[in-house]
């Protein structure tokens, strides 16, 4: 779209938008945001997405920013951004949850509340007089997103409005977090200046004392590996992901050899493929072997790994054998060097240790040291990553079987030669049992899995399909979903706009007979236990209503825009589905598929099996086994 020397404030907001790279908007509409709306539609190619409600459009923005970040195409200008665009009052509030979680995920995006006019906001202040979704606190809208956003603007002076729509932007990007822009229903047609170049990422400089401090910081690092027995793990976190730095990352391990983990928010930050990958260390929720590995490294380094009390598994501290880089600071035990980013750290670290050490020198497979060390651990790496894919499996799935199952069918599935596969579908997952039974999932491409493993917003699975679909070619990466019953029922109307707009997910939805099985877990995990008496009752809050799930098909589908629906209960119609699922000319990959999964109620992941023999101790001459497959 050219420009003239002034445009209006519609016009130069959806100039914006399109050199930025964003090619769908998604939202739910209103008559205050029409204007922006009509002026997107008529004067770029920035394509409207409408979704059934405001959560699932900023669900579906976050997972279109995610993946246009971690794809990196900024070669015609795309910055990895997502946006999303609300009405004032109750739709930006129903928004809220989502900008929540981009900020706390570090999720760039850029939500639009289209207000009402000035001249009601000045009858509101003089007489009291309220227009619609309007609270007697006329700025509470933008009081509470500037909770959750680093910049926070309302544009009610159009001349104003170009210099405060660049620096929100600017700041999006600059920041890597969600930016609030409220525009009055009366400055979207207002003239104002046109908009002038582009907008780009601001770094902060490296001053004098921050490269002391980056020096410092490796030194002590470096130090750390040394007084440890030249043993150390890597921890690959959240913001090699968020930050775009899955290359610098890889670098440091292909040429140091040191073998590594990832956090759950950061699994296939780089391919599971390459040589020294160790599984997903999530505390002591991590597959048991994961777990004693790890620990049993030397040192563990952290990198852009975010210590959360999920993948820390309630441990209190990271202690005197750990560093941690991260937050724009590194601890190294317990000195602390603040102002060091991530993207002048990994490099540093890796000169650093080629320099003092050699190339190659950590080469190892933890899994075999710690085998011949006498832990109860496969005996080497190789057979640890065999061990999560494939069968035996039992007749009906469990959790556990479920994801060996779908683990062995994502290798199937994936194509290319050694250290460059690539698979035809992006896993997303929810939380809960979800997550914890998707995190040994087999991913041997660079972010193939997304995941919402802060925030943890239950039902952000299925909106985020939406973006991750239009985010990326829809033909070639197909969402799979997996995601349990009591957070399908949060958000199963987004399926809906996977038909409506050709989008072809496969939802897995978990039903464990209908309750929060997690919530469960939590409070109450001895609910879990063969041993305890009068177990099979769910507290009562934890009860779902059940839902014929595949018969949503139905109810979203129609002969013109297809559905299909199904439940399996059996491995053998698993495979006989996934069959289906492999076969491009099945009739059932013409649209969205939605899998009821019926599992026991007492199913849980045995990488839980922690808080049961932590809170349950077994009764006299009872086994501690758990009940899981």
């Amino acid at each position: 779209m050219t420009t003239t020397q002034t445009c209006t404030v519609a016009e130069y907001l959806a100039i914006r938008l399109e050199q930025l790279g964003i090619t769908h908007l998604f939202g739910v509409p209103g008559n205050h945001l029409g204007p922006f709306l009509s002026t997107l539609h008529e004067k770029t190619k920035v394509r409207w997405v409408g979704t059934p409600t405001e959560g699932g459009a900023g669900q579906a923005a976050d997972g279109y920013a995610r993946v246009k970040v971690a794809d990196a195409e900024i070669a015609l200008g795309e910055q990895g951004i997502g946006a999303v665009a609300v009405t004032y009052g109750v739709g930006a509030f129903n928004l809220l949850n989502a900008i929540g979680g981009a900020f706390t995920e570090y999720v760039p995006l850029i939500a639009i509340n289209a207000a009402p006019t000035y001249e009601q906001w000045l009858n509101q202040r003089a007489i009291g007089l309220l227009t619609s979704h309007m609270s007697q606190r006329p700025e509470s809208n933008l009081d509470v997103y500037r909770q959750v956003t680093v910049d926070a603007q309302a544009l009610s002076n159009p001349g104003l409005a170009p210099g405060q729509i660049d620096a929100a932007l600017t700041a999006c990007l600059s920041h890597r977090r969600p930016v609030y822009l409220e525009v009055m229903e009366d400055v979207w047609e207002a003239r104002c200046p046109a908009p002038r170049g582009r907008l780009t990422r601001r770094e902060r400089p490296l001053t004098p004392q921050s490269e002391r401090m980056l020096e410092a910081a490796v030194a002590a690092c470096v130090k750390l590996v040394r007084d440890h027995d030249n043993n150390p793990i890597l921890w690959a976190g959240e913001e090699i992901d968020r930050f775009n730095l899955a290359a610098e990352f890889e670098q440091l391990v292909r040429d140091t050899g040191i073998p590594f983990c990832t956090t759950v928010g950061a699994k296939s930050v780089v391919s599971e493929d390459i040589r020294g990958f160790s599984g997903v260390y999530n505390g002591k929720a991590s597959h048991p072997d994961v777990a004693k590995v790890f620990h049993n490294a030397g040192c563990r380094i952290g990198l852009g790994s975010w210590a959360t009390s999920k993948n820390l598994g309630g441990k209190r501290s990271i202690g005197a054998d750990w560093a941690v880089a991260a937050h724009e600071g590194v601890h190294v035990g317990a000195s602390y060097f603040p102002d060091v980013r991530l993207a002048e750290f990994i490099p540093a670290l890796r000169k650093a240790l080629l320099t003092d050490f050699g190339s190659g020198a950590f080469a190892a497979d933890y899994f075999a040291d710690a085998h011949k060390a006498g832990l109860d651990v496969p005996d080497s790496t190789a057979a640890y990553l065999t061990s999560l894919t494939g069968g035996p499996y039992p007749e009906n799935v469990t959790y556990d079987s479920f994801f060996r199952h779908i683990s062995a069918f994502l290798e199937t599935q994936a194509t290319g030669g050694p250290g460059a596969r690539s698979t035809p579908f992006t896993v997303i997952s929810d939380a809960a049992f979800a997550l914890i039974g998707s995190m040994n999932l087999r991913m041997p491409e660079r972010a193939s899995y997304v995941a919402q493993n802060s925030w943890l917003s239950i039902g952000y699975s299925v909106g985020a399909a939406t973006g991750v679909a239009l985010g990326r070619d829809n033909a070639r990466k197909r969402p799979m979903v997996f995601v349990g019953d009591g957070s399908f029922q949060e958000t199963c109307q987004e399926m809906s706009t996977h038909v409506r707009h050709g989008l072809r997910p496969v939802v897995f939805v978990l039903d464990n007979a209908g309750f929060y099985g997690i919530e469960q877990m939590l409070v109450h995990p001895c609910y879990y236990k063969d041993d305890v008496p009068d177990s099979d009752g769910a507290d009562f809050y934890n009860e779902l209503h059940p839902w014929q799930y595949d018969k949503l098909a139905a109810v979203f589908g129609s002969e013109k825009h297809p559905m299909y629906g199904t439940a399996v209960r059996k491995h053998d119609d698993l495979a006989t589905l996934l069959k289906r699922i492999a076969e491009p000319t099945d009739a059932i990959n013409q649209g969205p598929v939605v899998v009821r999964v019926r599992l026991e109620r007492h199913d849980y992941p045995q990488a839980l099996q922690y808080k049961i023999d932590e809170n349950c101790p077994p009764l006299a001459g009872a086994s501690s086994e758990g009940t899981a497959g």
